[in-house]
């Protein structure tokens, strides 16, 4: 067990969200009860992951997709009412960590999905304007386009979206989990033969068809479900507390 201002404090210090411009507050969201025994992990805080957060009496819940994003309704009506109802009716702590999440070189997103899918050499753009958030890294070995998203499928359990060429040799590719399509660009400047994220846009498709780059679509909630994993097994070894991964099925 450990307590609540120890936890923040101990997130905050490891994943440094006052380094970014991000488009919702990071850290913790909504506060409940002062000790943590459990923690319930999930991608995203929708109604379903609360309610099982509860079910297993989960003290504090860790998400990469948490609330008040800018821009947003600011009113506590309709579906927002219900879900902070609900947190606040078991006494449960929201603690979100967005962009943060997705650049730690240990615990992110990124790093995490590029072992995932076992490239080799992983490391930041930031040198090329990607803010640090998109990675590239070798293959093991050249394989087609085609054998690549065959390999992807696998290990995400979802078929990508492809578009290219299947029978392109690939040797270097260029990642970003979720949304990140719009980095695409910034992915055929490092002269990568792919680029992979979660999301894809109209205008994407006619990027990677000009630019001669391999594009894949795989998932935006089915390329964030690592870094959350990898750290709340941290918290558990280093501070003492349980951690559970509830997966909400979300095929976008």
């Amino acid at each position: 067990m450990v307590s609540l201002t120890r936890l923040t404090g101990y997130l905050d210090e490891l994943l440094t969200p006052e380094a970014f411009s991000d488009y919702c507050p990071n850290g913790l969201q909504v506060e409940g009860r002062a000790q943590v025994r459990r923690i319930v992990g999930g991608v995203t805080a929708c109604q379903a992951l609360l309610e099982a957060a509860a079910e297993r009496e989960a003290d504090a819940l860790l998400v990469h997709h948490g609330y008040f994003w800018k821009s947003e309704d600011p009113r506590i009506v309709g579906i927002k009412r219900q879900r902070l109802a609900t947190l606040l009716r078991h006494e449960m702590s929201l603690l979100a960590y967005h962009l943060p999440l997705d650049a730690h070189p240990r615990y992110g997103n990124n790093v995490q999905l590029g072992r995932r899918l076992g490239i080799e050499g992983g490391a930041p753009l930031a040198a090329r304007g990607a803010a640090a958030l998109v990675w590239e890294g070798r293959l093991p070995e050249p394989q087609s386009a085609r054998d690549w998203a065959e390999h992807v499928a696998a290990v995400l359990g979802r078929e990508p979206l492809h578009v290219g060429r299947e029978q392109r040799l690939l040797h270097r590719v260029a990642w970003c989990t979720g949304a990140a399509q719009g980095f695409i660009e910034a992915a055929a400047a490092a002269g990568v033969d792919a680029y992979l994220t979660g999301e894809v846009s109209e205008p994407t498709v006619h990027v990677a068809r000009e630019l001669g780059l391999e594009f894949y679509a795989a998932g935006h909630h089915a390329t964030e479900r690592y870094g959350v994993q990898a750290l709340g097994r941290h918290l558990q070894e280093t501070l003492a507390v349980e951690f559970l991964f509830v997966d909400i099925t979300n095929p976008a």
